[in-house]
């Protein structure tokens, strides 16, 4: 075991190594039970009939599930677009010199990081058009999401920003920059690079999010589902595989994430390559500062 793991708990003995592979099997047994229990019952009901899955795989019923898959890729796609500047400016004004900047970014953050968003799609819904202004349903699902989604990517980027050696931005004001270009052309891009994997893991759960476009009848995929469910009377079979597609999407969305987080654990061993736009030197926060310093 390595010296960190150490620190949360010590090492366990032969005998409660036993004890976690004993529990680890019973575990194992109980879930898998639980599992053949299950599918028993869906037998005993009828519900594994080759009948009730034999229409999900005809070409019909598979494009009218994947124009429901198109247009939540384009909801959560246009959404993904709009946050990530958008998530990024906000934590821009928390982080601001001004205050009346930074209490109105912290005050949008706040309140939309603990409103649900099923309460600001209903805003969007019944209460927006009662003020007379009316929307698209793309954007009644979009905005919404947009809003939420925004003030919780800004705290992850303050949250890079701040987790950022403090070296960068003083060798970007040794080389005499403005605060405004050290935080766009040095420090925001190495946050960016730091907060990557985490940004990718949200846009994940922004594409859940787009589950909710039943509340707006916009035709996302799971809505599709629900259509086609109501049109075999098969609803299970028809949530299954709205089930399966969004696992697989979810599954690449993962994937891509630990492969941008691994990237960016090889990235510091690179070499003496710049670490930002404007300074030169090894990509360690150290070494960005003394090379700055020798510059000047």
């Amino acid at each position: 075991m390595t010296g960190p793991n150490r620190v949360l708990f010590d090492a366990p003995g032969p005998r409660a190594r036993r004890r976690i592979r004993l529990a680890t099997a019973l575990s194992v047994l109980v879930i898998a039970g639980l599992i053949a229990l299950g599918v028993h019952q869906l037998a005993r009901h009828g519900q594994l009939d080759h009948a009730r899955w034999q229409p999900f795989g005809q070409w019909p019923y598979q494009r009218f599930l994947l124009q429901g898959l198109v247009r939540t890729l384009k909801a959560a796609g246009m959404a993904a677009l709009i946050v990530l500047p958008a998530g990024a400016l906000l934590a821009l004004g928390r982080l601001s010199p001004h205050r009346v900047l930074r209490l109105a970014a912290g005050g949008f953050v706040e309140l939309f990081r603990s409103v649900p968003l099923l309460l600001v799609l209903y805003v969007f819904l019944m209460g927006i058009p009662r003020a007379g202004y009316t929307f698209p349903v793309f954007w009644e699902l979009v905005i919404p999401v947009v809003l939420c989604t925004s003030a919780l990517l800004a705290e992850i980027f303050r949250a890079g920003v701040l987790a950022l050696d403090r070296g960068q931005s003083e060798a970007g004001y040794a080389l005499g920059m403005r605060r405004r270009q050290v935080m766009w052309l040095v420090v925001l891009p190495q946050a960016v690079r730091l907060v990557v994997p985490t940004l990718v893991s949200q846009l994940v759960s922004l594409l859940k999010d787009t589950t909710l476009g039943y509340i707006v009848s916009y035709p996302e995929l799971l809505n599709q589902g629900k259509v086609l469910g109501s049109y075999t009377h098969d609803f299970l079979q028809s949530y299954l595989s709205v089930t399966a597609i969004y696992i697989v999407v979810n599954a690449v969305l993962s994937q891509l994430a630990e492969a941008l987080e691994r990237r960016g654990k090889r990235r510091p061993k690179a070499g003496a390559a710049g670490t930002g736009p404007g300074l030169p030197g090894p990509r360690t926060p150290e070494g960005v500062g003394v090379e700055a310093l020798r510059t000047t």
